[in-house]
């Protein structure tokens, strides 16, 4: 938690003068009962108004300044934890969008989104409470604990007794709570980790009329979080009564023996007064020291979880000294392995293959073959266990990722849309296309006559994910978005199985007379989708198992043979 606390150096200033005015506001109050003293020894007792109307006004203008200063503590205070808060959001975000899928399957989207959201909280509440308690609490503490022994060092031996208690009771709440709130932070990616597939499922879980099992299911988690923040709670429910229960058995201590100090005629009244604000200015402290005792062990589980993020380190790096390369001429694949982390196999091994500018490859297999694989070693989603993959000769690890990416246009299995408009979606990969860029690729795409019926055309809203639209104008919209890009080498990874035959056969059409500049790799699962293409890559169980034509692989490729015979008609496949 220190070393997250740390990044506030920046708004030292801001901290400065926050501890000069709470050490004015604090000196304030101190001041305030030694007056009240005062009035009661010499303005009450010797019966003198003047005196009484003189240091009244004097506790009126304190109490004044108090205020005052106080309200200006709580607007820096808030200032800086927000500032803060928004600076931990910041860096969490920029950190996560640095990670490779490795690092976002280590920690999961659940579990993230609760460290960026309930966790930064947890920090911004904390530094809102050190700057505004722990602050004021040491000073009041210090300064009560003097001014009471100015008052009578006698009366003063009863905090010896107290303050020791006070100690062991935060102790043991500190004890007993931050293991409870670790619990607590994790149950909360459980909460969060349930909704967010409830809702994204919604469609799947009506369908197979799951709906009870689902409310069952969340009920669970949302008892076993209930059940968790309520223990902590009670544990820290228990500091509450406790410590009220000892400040007022020390009022009466305090009254108790002060009594007799006054009727031995070593005190005086107003003095004893003066000793029990200063004694419940120590208890106070002590009481705010308390709170912040209850929340640092919630903030210190947050601060290392978000710690683990911003430390964790992501396996894709550039290079020191990057290398540069022009237009994609070629695209090579040398003896490339990859394993997932804990996987008993590679999910593919040995894959060699190599495209040339014009060329269109295709990706044919079985499900769960390594198609998509091949695809994330290309765009460096993943980084290749053993051999090469090469741009132009490059290797390219030896490309920055910015680089890399920008000669890539990629198509993913699932077209994801942007809230907009249909215009902020196209432009996606590149800001400074024309409207005649953007409509070329929507008829490349074979989405420009759905366009142009909508109100507003290029400039009609796309709903959260694209919801507003079909499944087959989500995948065309896509398309054409890669297509804007105007990138030298386009990926679409099974990104037309939501098409009808005869837009898949007019969008590869159109798509055969736009590729002579470019390398175009397809991922297909039908047959009569791969069957133009110049070069046919054939998957089986991580092994690339056939590469050729496809009148080549009819005749020569056993698995391509079985892939046909399970699509295609006798006549057909003839």
């Amino acid at each position: 938690m220190i070393k997250l606390l740390s990044r506030l150096k920046v708004y030292k200033w801001s901290i400065m003068i926050i501890v000069i005015l709470t050490f004015a506001e604090v000196i304030a109050e101190l001041y305030l009962p030694t007056v009240m003293a005062n009035i009661v020894d010499k303005g009450i007792v010797q019966a003198d108004t003047a005196y009484i109307w003189q240091r009244g006004i004097h506790m009126m203008v304190l109490t004044l300044i108090s205020i005052i200063l106080m309200v200006f503590i709580v607007f820096f205070s808030a200032k800086v934890s927000m500032s803060y808060g928004r600076d931990l959001r910041d860096a969490i975000f920029k950190k996560v969008t640095s990670f490779s899928l490795q690092e976002f399957n280590k920690v999961g989207t659940a579990s993230l989104i609760t460290r960026t959201s309930n966790d930064v909280v947890q920090m911004q509440t904390l530094t809102m409470m050190v700057l505004r308690m722990m602050l004021t609490a040491p000073i009041m503490l210090v300064g009560s604990i003097v001014m009471a022994v100015s008052r009578n060092a006698k009366l003063s031996l009863v905090f010896c007794v107290v303050l020791p208690i006070l100690i062991l009771v935060m102790i043991f709440i500190g004890m007993k709570v931050t293991p409870i709130f670790k619990k607590l932070q994790l149950k909360t990616d459980a909460l969060n980790r349930v909704i967010r597939e409830g809702l994204n499922g919604i469609r799947v879980i009506r369908a197979f009329n799951k709906s009870g099992d689902e409310r069952q299911r969340f009920d669970d988690v949302n008892r076993s979080y209930s059940d968790t923040a309520i223990y902590a709670n009670k544990v820290m429910a228990f500091a509450m009564p406790v410590i009220m229960l000892i400040m007022n058995v020390t009022s009466i201590a305090i009254v108790w023996f002060g009594g007799k100090l006054i009727g031995q005629g070593e005190m005086e009244v107003g003095n004893l007064m003066a000793f029990i604000q200063y004694g419940m200015q120590v208890l106070f402290s002590f009481m705010m020291l308390a709170m912040m005792f209850v929340l640092i062990p919630r903030a210190a589980a947050s601060a290392q979880r978000i710690n683990d993020v911003l430390a964790l380190e992501t396996e894709i790096h550039d290079p020191k000294q990057p290398q540069t390369t022009n237009s994609v001429e070629q695209l090579v694949f040398d003896n490339v392995s990859f394993n997932f982390e804990n996987a008993e196999k590679a999910a593919i091994e040995n894959i060699s293959f190599s495209a040339n500018k014009g060329d269109q490859i295709a990706i044919i297999g079985s499900t769960g073959s390594g198609k998509t694989t091949v695809i994330n070693m290309i765009t460096r989603f993943y980084e290749a266990t053993t051999g090469k993959v090469s741009i132009n000769g490059v290797d390219i690890k030896n490309l920055t990722q910015l680089e890399l990416r920008s000669k890539i246009g990629l198509v993913p299995q699932k077209a994801l849309l942007f809230t907009g408009s249909i215009a902020d979606n196209l432009r996606y990969g590149n800001p400074n296309a024309s409207d005649s860029d953007l409509w070329k690729a929507l008829e490349i795409a074979q989405a420009a006559d759905f366009v142009r019926e909508l109100e507003q055309q290029l400039e009609a809203p796309v709903e959260q994910g694209g919801d507003n639209f079909s499944g087959g104008q989500k995948q065309r919209l896509a398309i054409a978005r890669a297509l804007v890009k105007d990138a030298g080498i386009y990926i679409f990874d099974d990104s037309f199985s939501a098409l009808d035959f005869k837009t898949d056969a007019k969008l590869r059409k159109a798509l055969t007379a736009y590729q002579d500049e470019k390398i175009m790799i397809t991922i297909a699962q039908r047959i009569t989708s791969v069957m133009s293409a110049t070069k046919i890559l054939v998957m089986d169980e991580g092994h690339l198992v056939g590469v050729g034509t496809h009148e080549t692989l009819k005749n020569t490729n056993q698995v391509y043979q079985e892939i046909m015979r399970s699509q295609l008609s006798e006549e057909e496949w003839a």
